[in-house]
């Protein structure tokens, strides 16, 4: 059974080349709205959080502030809406889940860049 599923995800889901990102990076993603008859590009501004999931079922997590309220949001990787993704900062965090980052305000939700 599993190698079945293995089957029909490697033949029938499409892969998007998006690049590498992972916890604490600040990326851009853009994404495709459908409003009745319209289509518009729409952008959502982030650090990541997590990622999880392997294959067809991977998710990753962006939160960013809309004032003072954080707004979070979940996109699966293969997304057919989602159109590009562009990283706009490497976060050197050490842990590849950072729900930490919910409850910092001020200086302290900082992440430093990391070295390249």
């Amino acid at each position: 059974m599993a190698n079945l599923v293995d089957f029909v995800n490697s033949e029938f889901v499409t892969r998007k080349d998006f690049p590498e990102f992972g916890a604490g990076d600040t990326i851009t993603v853009f994404y495709e709205i459908k409003e009745g008859e319209k289509t518009r590009t729409q952008f959502f501004k982030g650090v990541v959080i997590q990622r999880r999931g392997t294959g067809s079922t991977e998710t990753f997590t962006i939160r960013k502030m809309s004032g003072s309220v954080g707004v979070e949001r979940i996109f699966p990787i293969n997304l057919p809406a989602l159109q590009k993704i562009e990283i706009n900062k490497k976060g050197a965090v050490r842990r590849a889940r950072i729900f930490y980052f919910r409850e910092l305000t001020g200086k302290k939700a900082k992440i430093k860049d990391k070295r390249r």
